[in-house]
């Protein structure tokens, strides 16, 4: 008698974010996920529970892995409008750099489960006061080093910061190209 067929439960939350990324969580069939991951539907269940428990496990790696990578960039050294235009560039250029134009997984869950799906629209919530955070804490290292002025609201610059990325990633889905969201990129830039 073989032995069961062994699978790694990190390279599985992985194949399943790419599946939840690219058809969003309503479309994702169990069947789906059983085939991204090359198990059967009893091992699917056994390992995670539930589709929606799989779906929060992605969910927390695309935070562990995409999302932090934008807040590694705004956390580097240099020039505060500098940084910030190379993560607001990386987050176009990675979205018009893939074929399938899946976005933000992060903003494709808000959009898709805000208010219904409430353990999914906390982990966004937490991902977007995180990023939010990171622009905040951004533009005050701007303003100690005299690069943003002073009077202003750091704040409400984070705020304001988000929803431009939030903006950006939802234009870059349906963007012919860069030209509008270079635009967009460097006006804001202009505003601080």
């Amino acid at each position: 008698m073989g032995r069961p067929k062994q699978f790694d439960p990190d390279a599985a939350v992985e194949q399943a974010m790419q599946v939840f990324w690219r058809k969003g969580y309503a479309a994702t069939t169990p069947q789906d996920l059983v085939d991204a991951l090359g198990i059967g539907k009893g091992s699917l269940y056994n390992a995670f529970g539930s589709k929606h428990a799989l779906f929060e496990r992605a969910l927390v790696r695309y935070r562990d892995g995409q999302a932090q990578a934008l807040i590694d960039l705004l956390e580097r050294s240099g020039p505060v409008k500098d940084r910030l235009r190379d993560a607001l560039r990386l987050l176009v250029e990675l979205d018009l750099g893939d074929p399938d134009r899946r976005g933000c997984l992060a903003v494709n869950t808000a959009a898709e489960r805000a208010m219904t799906d409430e353990a999914a629209t906390e982990l966004v919530r937490r991902m977007f006061d995180r990023t939010e955070g990171a622009f905040r804490a951004l533009i005050e290292e701007g303003q100690r080093a005299g690069e943003v002025a002073s009077d202003r609201d750091a704040r409400a610059i984070g705020s304001q910061l988000l929803a431009t990325a939030v903006g950006l990633r939802l234009l870059a889905r349906v963007a012919e190209g860069p030209d509008r969201l270079s635009r967009v990129i460097e006006a804001t830039i202009d505003s601080l």
